[in-house]
């Protein structure tokens, strides 16, 4: 029973991105299952932001908020992150029509997308701060909300609303599934000590799990969305790459600056680990639906990435291991 919970922890990944894959052919080439296919796509659409809401809540009960604090590293990589973003989005305001229009687009879609609230679990399992990554996932995330409604009607000109209303729109999809069991985790420590302390005690990987399991969803829906997008073979092809340009780009620069602050590992994965569903929901907004093929192609990238890592960890934990005895 040991070694299979072992195998469980250093394979989940893969098996959650594995299992998504071989329900979405399931669903799509088998056909008696047919009739049954659109409760699951339902019951996954339902059971997505309650896997997150608890993984995340999991994931916030460890972390002190009287310890979290601004860094360096969070000012340069949201810089980084605003910047390059903008500097897309003038080149496109003032040359319009340019050659790869939608690929400078699909680009700046990832760039500017905030970090993933499960960015913290994996930050955790390769032994970096939980506390400084949920620190800046929250600054990102707010950062974006106010980036985002300035800086795409630059490019999409019909984006017309105003900034107080899209910035409303946009904390609305960030609050429930990251603000509100950060404040739901804080309120438990300060005012329940003793059930923090058992939620803590009883959860200790019961969010790296859920993320395993929300990634057998998510690939599964990522995979169906490519499948039915209208988008030709060619450009979706062609958004990949660009989409993996941006993963390889931002884990790189984010390991780097965050070593610059011996934070090596959060800087790459608040930089590389992207909250892609809520990068989706933006191309639908603001730019264009056959841009979502970017941010769906980046969580396969960034959990290829992720799960290496996470097997070279533990192969180094075995090596250390090996040579203690």
């Amino acid at each position: 029973m040991h070694k299979l919970i072992t195998i469980l922890k250093d394979f989940t990944l893969p098996a959650g991105m594995t299992c998504g894959l071989a329900g979405f052919l399931a669903f799509h080439y088998v056909r008696w299952l047919a009739p049954v296919k659109p409760a699951a796509q339902a019951a996954a659409e339902a059971l997505m932001p309650t896997v997150l809401f608890i993984m995340l809540f999991a994931t916030f009960c460890k972390v002190n908020p009287r310890d979290m604090r601004v860094r360096g590293w969070h000012v340069w990589l949201v810089a980084f992150q605003l910047l390059s973003c903008l500097l897309i989005a003038l080149y496109l305001h003032f040359t319009p029509g340019a050659p790869g229009e939608l690929l400078l687009e699909g680009l700046m879609l990832c760039l500017v997308c905030p970090t993933a609230g499960a960015a913290a679990v994996i930050t955790g399992r390769l032994g970096g701060s939980e506390t400084s990554l949920t620190t800046y996932t929250i600054l990102c995330n707010l950062a974006a909300a106010v980036a985002i409604p300035l800086v795409f009607p630059l490019v999409e000109r019909h984006a017309g609303a105003s900034f107080l209303g899209q910035f409303l729109l946009i904390l609305r999809r960030v609050f429930p599934l990251l603000i509100f069991p950060f404040l739901m985790a804080w309120g438990l420590r300060e005012f329940f000590p003793k059930a923090h302390a058992r939620v803590v005690a009883g959860c200790r990987d019961l969010a790296f799990y859920l993320w395993g399991f929300g990634l057998v969803l998510s690939v599964g829906q990522t995979c169906r969305f490519l499948a039915d997008s209208p988008v030709s073979a060619h450009l979706k092809w062609l958004l990949s790459v660009v989409s993996l340009a941006a993963c390889a780009l931002q884990f790189f620069m984010g390991k780097n600056v965050g070593a610059a602050y011996g934070e090596r590992i959060g800087g790459g994965q608040a930089l590389g680990q992207k909250n892609t569903i809520f990068a989706i929901w933006v191309a639908y907004t603001y730019l264009s639906p056959v841009l979502s093929v970017a941010p769906g192609t980046y969580i396969i990238w960034q959990n290829v990435f992720n799960s290496w890592q996470l097997w070279r960890k533990q192969k180094r934990d075995e090596d250390i291991k090996k040579q203690l005895t």
